[in-house]
């Protein structure tokens, strides 16, 4: 039987009860637990579906407090919008534009984005994490993003994990999970990977009860990806996902920590349907642009660089193109950085020399030179990536336990505000943000 159907016929009593009895305990920051939990790609419209099966979230929202809307940051992918949620800064502040760092070269021009380098050099600034361990607290991450070998962090799962890492290496000795269960070995698929996530995280509880814990899951995400947003494809994927919120509450009050455990529970970046690609290797290899011009495309947004050399000369005529190309919703150059949250190039060599957004429908590829520069795509499929004043590209907050107010709604919240919440939960102080902390949901 999955963790998803033992859960249908469980009482919810217990979240009432920690919720009940954090108002009236104190306790200091160290004897008390943070558990973020994201789940990747989660729309906050399919939250607002009041048949969506995700009965452990609906009880958080009960026995705590949501907003209807979260607002993700520019560009409206993954790495940049979870950096943001541990430091409560712009990408161009805390460095992340990709899934990755971008090492750019020129004569001839390269651009690649590198996903393994360490944080300390992916991430401009210092993090939630950072000031918490700096303070004495312990911290904990499992499938965290741009977190690659940081000192800050007590215990790891990472992403791309391996029997030796210590955290697995205790896992495995402990019969938790076996050695074959990490790694790349029989192409293990997304849905097994959060399964072994999920171990991770309860483990993490359970045994060395961290005062942060950073937990992220990708099954919707890639699900959205292949089969679109609004199927029953995804609806099984946040139906699995809600049983592996679950398995960390049990977790928690497994641990004896429930009536000081706060449940954050978020996710990076709604989706957009797709049914058209523009494919834009095609599109700058048959205008004469393949030589001096490369395109990073990001679903619903691409970054654009052009060789410095050949800036003056190519810059206008490749605003040009990209405007009057079929699905392009519009072109943006450095005048419009600040406002979009990125950085200018003189600032961080990561900048794009242009930004292109896509209209809804249609999403930014690669693709092949020869490709057609339009093509349809059925079935459709899900992207994000766009402007994120789209509101489909809208993600979810949901928080509960202790110090959270009970029963607030907030109408739409942006997530630069995350970091500093979650900071006034652990009683520390971040340097700089953007946004205030959440405080009307704050006890």
């Amino acid at each position: 039987m999955t963790c998803f159907a033992r859960f249908v016929g469980i009482t919810s009593v217990f979240l009432c009860i920690a919720v009940s009895s954090c108002q009236t305990q104190t306790h200091s920051a160290s004897q008390r637990m943070v558990v973020v939990i994201s789940l990747d790609g989660f729309p906050a419209y399919d939250l607002e579906n009041p048949k969506l099966p995700v009965p452990t979230l609906r009880e958080l929202i009960k026995s705590g407090s949501w907003a209807k809307r979260m607002q993700p940051v520019n560009p409206t992918v993954t790495w940049p919008n979870h950096t943001t949620m541990v430091t409560g800064l712009f990408p161009r502040d805390h460095g992340l534009l990709f899934n990755g760092t971008l090492v750019r070269a020129d004569n001839p021009l390269s651009v690649k984005v590198d996903p393994d380098i360490a944080k300390d050099r992916m991430v401009h600034v210092e993090t939630l994490y950072d000031i918490a361990h700096n303070q004495g607290l312990t911290t904990a991450q499992v499938d965290w993003v741009a977190i690659n070998d940081a000192s800050t962090i007590n215990w790891a799962f990472p992403e791309k994990a391996k029997p030796s890492d210590p955290l697995v290496a205790e896992m495995i000795s402990k019969g938790v999970i076996d050695a074959e269960d990490v790694g790349a070995g029989g192409k293990p698929s997304i849905l097994w990977r959060d399964q072994i996530w999920t171990k991770a995280g309860a483990y993490i509880i359970r045994e060395h009860k961290p005062n942060l814990l950073l937990f992220h899951l990708l099954s919707l995400d890639s699900t959205h990806h292949a089969y679109g947003p609004r199927t029953l494809a995804s609806y099984d994927a946040i139906a699995f996902l809600d049983s592996c919120v679950k398995q960390l509450i049990d977790a928690t009050r497994d641990a004896g920590l429930l009536d000081r455990t706060t449940f954050v529970v978020v996710s990076d970046h709604g989706f957009k349907a797709v049914s058209k690609d523009i494919h834009l290797n095609s599109l700058l290899a048959g205008n004469h642009f393949a030589a001096g011009v490369q395109a990073v495309p990001e679903g619903g947004s691409a970054m654009l660089y052009v060789e410095k050399a050949r800036q003056s000369e190519l810059l206008p005529a490749l605003h040009k193109l990209l405007s009057e190309t079929e699905g392009v919703e519009t072109v943006a150059d450095e005048a419009q950085y600040q406002s979009l949250g990125l950085p200018s190039p003189a600032k961080d060599s990561q900048a794009p020399d242009l930004v292109a957004f896509a209209k809804p429908n249609y999403s930014f590829s690669g693709g092949k030179a020869g490709d057609p520069i339009i093509s349809s795509v059925s079935p459709i499929i899900g992207s994000h990536g766009y402007l994120n004043t789209d509101d489909e590209l809208d993600a979810i907050f949901v928080a509960s336990g202790f110090g959270i107010r009970p029963h607030v709604v907030l109408d739409k919240i942006t997530n630069l505000s995350v970091a500093p919440t979650l900071a006034h939960l652990l009683s520390i102080k971040l340097p700089k943000t953007e946004a205030p902390a959440l405080n009307g949901l704050l006890q």
